[in-house]
């Protein structure tokens, strides 16, 4: 063994310190570095890796929804910004700008983009002009600045990654159906490729996005019962538009202004992906966005035929399609156990000379340690059965936390008491009222997440006032 061997670092429980738990895993996983940048972080080739493969499936979904890909500039004048009076609001307080080219004062500062509708709006106008170049559906792979006070890797931080979706509408009701579409796209990604069991709903209009008629969301809950929101769509309506003058000649030869939709996730993913699955060993990755789905790890390696056993697995798993690596470094086979559960690989194949006499293998699975002895004959199979198995216990063990962690609230002293007691979401009516919801977040530190496409009335008055009630709204506390 090599006389300078890394030893696995230990990981703080997450009983014992959410918090540092979270950190130890961004850190010791290699996801992340900090940098000299405050409130920026350095994105690691393992955590890019796991970025790499979010984009490369919901690249994928969009395109077959017949988005295409575009890049803007990330300076936005501020005249530009300007141009709607929510949206600037909105995001005046995270702007940064930029005052200077070189040694000379701008005559106009420009902002780094902290999103970039207006970008899109001035494109749309110039490129707009017949109900014929409708619709536009674009999308973009970028990064965004926002001036965060208070970061934390990957949850929130002052440059980030993500896809921000922009589209033009000949009328309403294509804007609507495009919002809802790509809020179901999220859901489906979320759900079906990485086991985070979502709620669907519409946020309120005190957090629905800057200069949006309505806001659509994902979220979804984590090991501490706090909410993450997961993704976003926006209907803007003819807002923008109307600022923007994004009009178009209709076939009655009228002029019409255009609707526009907006949709984005972003790296906060990777964050929402750690605090769902991981446990006090590391990270847990779903296998669709796992950077290795597969570690092999030859035992008694200085045996004869142990590593050319290994290699042919490998080589069988690369070929059938599956991310595989194999490690046949001086580490010592627990050593790498422990490294690679760390690391979040969802399955651990071993081979040793009894395996290799008995034509078979060992398979671990990451979530459970679950061991399964498979023939090297069916080893295909096995393994992709087995990822399937982890995908779906992941989602059922998720689904099943946040069960246990839903109540619901007819009073305002029954919420507050269940804000402060435990942990998780808080169903409750709400008359929809400003002032109601400003109450439960100064008195019971509570925001609300999402009012539910999908479930059933807990009552008839509103938790706060005791009015008639007009929205079940999932109340939590968040990220």
């Amino acid at each position: 063994m090599a006389d300078n061997k890394k030893l696995v670092e230990q990981i703080t429980s997450m009983d014992e310190d959410f918090a540092k738990w979270y950190t130890d895993i961004v850190k010791k996983a290699d996801l992340i570095d900090y940098s000299s940048v405050k409130g920026c972080m350095i994105i690691r080739p393992y955590g890019y890796a796991i970025w790499e493969n979010i984009q490369h499936i919901l690249d994928t979904r969009f395109k077959e929804t017949g988005v295409e890909n575009v890049y803007m500039p990330m300076f936005i004048p501020e005249s530009l910004l300007n141009k709607e009076k929510d949206h600037v609001e909105g995001f005046a307080p995270e702007v940064a700008w930029v005052t200077h080219g070189g040694n000379e004062r701008l005559a106009e500062r420009m902002c780094v983009r902290p999103t970039s509708e207006t970008l899109f709006c001035e494109h749309f106008a110039n490129i707009v002009k017949s109900y014929r170049d409708l619709p536009k559906v674009y999308n973009q792979w970028c990064s965004v600045v926002r001036w965060e006070k208070t970061t934390r890797p990957f949850l929130r931080s002052r440059e980030f990654l993500w896809q921000e979706g922009h589209t033009v509408h000949r009328t309403a009701e294509e804007a609507e159906a495009r919002t809802v579409q790509m809020l179901n796209v999220y859901a489906d990604f979320f759900e079906k490729d990485l086991g985070m069991p979502v709620i669907k709903g519409q946020k309120t209009d005190k957090e629905k996005f800057a200069g949006a008629n309505a806001t659509y969301t994902v979220e979804a809950l984590r090991h501490d019962g706090k909410a993450l929101q997961g993704g976003t769509s926006h209907n803007f309506g003819d807002g923008f538009a109307r600022a923007f003058g994004i009009q178009y000649l209709d076939n009655d030869n009228t002029l019409k202004y255009c609707h526009e939709t907006s949709w984005g996730v972003s790296t906060r993913i990777i964050g929402g992906i750690i605090m769902t699955h991981g446990d006090d060993s590391g990270l847990v990755l779903p296998p669709a966005v796992a950077p290795i789905q597969v570690i092999v790890i030859p035992v008694q390696q200085h045996k004869a035929g142990v590593i050319e056993a290994a290699t042919k697995i490998h080589d069988t798993l690369a070929k059938a399609g599956i991310r595989v690596k194999m490690d046949i470094s001086d580490q010592s086979p627990g050593w790498k156990f422990s490294e690679y559960e760390m690391k979040g690989v969802p399955l651990r194949i071993e081979i040793g000379p009894r395996d290799i006499a008995d034509n078979k293998c060992v398979i671990v699975r990451r979530d459970n340690r679950e061991k399964s002895f498979v023939s090297l004959d069916n080893l295909v199979e096995e393994v992709k059965s087995g990822l399937e198995n982890l995908r779906v216990a992941l989602y059922e063990k998720a689904l099943k936390h946040r069960e246990e962690r839903t109540y619901v609230a007819n009073t305002l002293d029954e919420l507050k008491s269940i804000a402060e007691e435990k942990s998780g979401y808080i169903k409750a009516m709400w008359c929809g009222e400003l002032d109601c919801e400003m109450k439960l977040k100064e008195e019971a530190d509570v925001t609300s997440r999402c009012m539910p496409f999908d479930c059933e009335p807990v009552g008839d008055t509103c938790v706060c006032c005791g009015r008639a009630a007009k929205k079940l709204v999932y109340w939590g506390k968040a990220y």
